[in-house]
């Protein structure tokens, strides 16, 4: 029997960790299928991580360390090396690794925080036969930052998200020429500043409402015909046109890894693909909690680490005191808005609520309804679906249960 298992030993799942340990819970297990604590920031070597956490630039494995050197101070027991095959309802883990074969544990709260994985070329149903030279983004992080590879000289990139814009520049450091970023949307998913330091810094072109119609090439990568698309994302006759190269590199979404959720019994939330949370980051399961990627997708990691201390401080308090709940109001997202996190609210507590926006947006304001009556408005200069946004709601301002409602209304 352990108190507290955390399966994975990324930035949610170590300041999980800490927040539970400093919350007064000793009996913790971190369990990590890699072979070293750190989850994907090991492979970020750039900078700008910790501004918010820490007050300082770093790059992703030296925020990490942070949190692994706290990790080692306090003693938490981890497992790395370790896959989890199965959560159930009743909190038993199902592990295994080359030391222990496999091995079942009985926890009395479980935080799951395994990230996410990337969105394959299988998904987006491009034309075309299957030549080497076609990677995900992340995988040529790695190849290029850990392992010493590069994966081709001549790139076109598809998908703007962050991974996509940063590895535009890390590619062009190394020496290659990365002739297009290609956009589906009429906007990029990654943030403002990736964009300057990443692309303009670069005079690397970026296409918006663009994509790949057809990869070229059988047994290597020869070249990609990009088009525009309409208003309903379909490729526009005559506006085709033709990059050669010998890598395509995809970055084309996220998706929270919640396998194991699934055969937890947690709720599933169709929009961010991650569990359904109430302010405490529990799932519809009591004692199973929530954090980091595998709950949503987020832009900045300091606001994954923010989200491990509200799960790991919440666990504790579940292990040490059980179940509370006050209120129980569904907070749901209307025009303008994407999703919320969390969607319930089950005490009377300031609740941060994160969201993301369907389009960008200038000179508009943010609005929680309860009903037809506004309870709560603050004004945004702009707002994009690349940037997470949050709101602070005050106890004051809920109510004892019911629904909210979150919308964008844009101002004249």
């Amino acid at each position: 029997m352990k108190e507290l298992v955390i399966i994975g030993g990324g930035p949610a799942g170590l300041a999980a960790a800490i927040a539970a340990y400093e919350n007064g819970v000793r009996d913790i297990l971190i369990l990590e299928r890699d072979k070293a604590l750190g989850g994907i920031l090991r492979q970020c070597i750039h900078n700008g991580f910790g501004l918010h956490t820490f007050g300082k630039e770093l790059t992703g494995p030296e925020y990490a360390w942070e949190y692994i050197q706290k990790v080692e101070e306090l003693g938490i027991e981890y497992k790395l090396n370790t896959m989890v095959l199965e959560v159930t309802e009743s909190k038993e883990i199902v592990a295994t690794n080359e030391q222990d074969g496999i091995f079942m544990l009985q926890a009395k709260a479980v935080i799951l925080a395994m990230g996410c994985r990337e969105r394959p070329r299988g998904a987006l149903s491009i034309a075309g036969e299957r030549p080497a030279g076609i990677y995900s983004a992340g995988t040529a992080q790695k190849l290029v930052n850990m392992m010493g590879y590069l994966p081709g000289r001549e790139v076109v990139i598809l998908g703007s998200g962050d991974i996509g814009l940063i590895m535009a520049r890390r590619m062009t450091l190394e020496g290659a020429k990365v002739h297009a970023v290609c956009e589906l949307m009429p906007y990029s998913g990654g943030l403002a500043r990736n964009i300057e330091q990443c692309l303009n810094d670069f005079d690397i072109p970026l296409y918006l409402s663009h994509t790949v119609v057809q990869i070229h090439g059988r047994e290597r990568v020869e070249g990609v015909t990009v088009a525009e698309v309409d208003d309903a994302r379909r490729p526009i006759a005559g506006t085709e046109r033709y990059f050669p190269c010998d890598t395509l590199l995809l970055a084309v979404g996220l998706i929270p890894e919640n396998e194991l959720s699934k055969t937890a019994g947690v709720q599933l939330d169709k929009v961010t693909g991650g569990a359904v949370v109430d302010e405490k980051h529990q799932t519809n399961i009591a004692g199973i909690f929530a954090c980091g990627n595998v709950l949503h997708v987020h832009d900045l990691v300091d606001y994954v680490s923010d989200e491990g201390t509200i799960a790991g401080k919440n666990a504790a308090d579940y292990i040490q005191n059980g179940l509370k709940q006050d209120m129980l109001v569904e907070l749901s997202p209307g025009e303008g808005i994407r999703y919320t996190v969390p969607q319930v609210i089950s005490q009377r507590e300031d609740v941060t609520v994160y969201f993301r926006v369907q389009d960008v947006f200038r000179n508009a304001c943010v609005q929680v309804y309860y009903g037809d009556e506004m309870i709560y408005t603050k004004k945004r200069a702009k707002v994009a679906p690349g940037e997470m946004e949050s709101i602070i709601l005050r106890k004051d301002l809920l109510p004892e249960s019911g629904k909210l409602t979150l919308k964008l209304e844009v101002l004249s």
